[in-house]
């Protein structure tokens, strides 16, 4: 099954945001929406989160209409830039929290809940900071949180928002690798926005280069740097380090297999 995009466009006001994008990506892919500001990602990104609504076109993941089902039962994980941590909670009450405000008769046992923070602090790689405060931890050890309370909710698609913009370059640099390496394990459709050229080649399955509301190119990360399709795609990607992506990165068009 499928991530479908058909015909999706959004206006702000005059400005539009998205002009009629379509795509597909396998289910279980990592996804990089790359291009500059105003180019559309973060709208695309919250409208598949069911944070803006499209006023035209259909999405459909999984066999479902995307679109038809409301925000709250979508089970989207998000992550943003700034993590969103509550500063009050300890680190193992942010995990929780998504499963804690749950209706009564969806909202698993205490017990339950406990295992599942558990299992997630040892994902993440933090598995004896449960206890801390968001203030004692750094910036990466927060966006790890951020990831983990997203996993937590067992969500069907994890909408990652530039989440690596607020830190250094060396700490970014240990994340991405590091979330990658999560998403193999866990094999969630994932939807990751950034401007930043060598993050997505480095770190995507499927790149889509947006430009002023459409998408230029679709494609794996190779065919991105080898053969660009327009002239924008050439001179963004040209801008990017030259390091090449690591021969046997991605081969062929299908998301890597998860393992359990």
């Amino acid at each position: 099954m499928s991530l479908i995009v058909e015909s999706v466009a959004k206006r702000f006001d005059r400005f539009p945001a998205l002009k009629g994008v379509s795509f597909t990506a396998p289910k279980g892919c990592f996804l990089a929406l790359l291009g500059p500001s105003g180019s559309g990602k973060t709208t695309l990104l919250r409208i598949l989160g069911g944070l803006e609504f499209a006023e035209v076109g259909h999405v459909t993941f999984d066999g479902e209409d995307w679109l038809a089902v409301p925000a709250r039962e979508r089970r989207a994980g998000f992550v943003f830039q700034q993590y969103a941590l509550f500063r009050h909670m300890t680190v193992a009450k942010n995990i929780a929290f998504g499963l804690e405000v749950r209706p009564r008769r969806t909202r698993p046992p205490r017990a339950e809940i406990a295992r599942r923070v558990d299992e997630l602090l040892a994902l993440v790689q933090l598995d004896d900071l449960g206890g801390r405060y968001p203030s004692q931890l750094s910036g990466g050890q927060r966006q790890r949180v951020a990831l983990a309370r997203a996993l937590a909710i067992e969500p069907r698609m994890l909408l990652l928002d530039e989440p690596f913009g607020a830190l250094d370059a060396k700490v970014r640099k240990d994340l991405r690798h590091w979330l990658r390496r999560l998403h193999d394990k866990t094999g969630i459709t994932t939807i990751f926005v950034t401007h930043d050229q060598e993050e997505a080649l480095e770190l995507a399955d499927l790149v889509a280069v947006l430009n002023a509301g459409e998408i230029e190119q679709i494609g794996i990360p190779a065919d991105i740097r080898r053969a660009p399709a327009s002239d924008f795609v050439a001179d963004f990607i040209e801008s990017a380090p030259a390091r090449m992506v690591q021969d046997g990165k991605v081969a062929i068009f299908e998301p890597r297999v998860a393992h359990h």
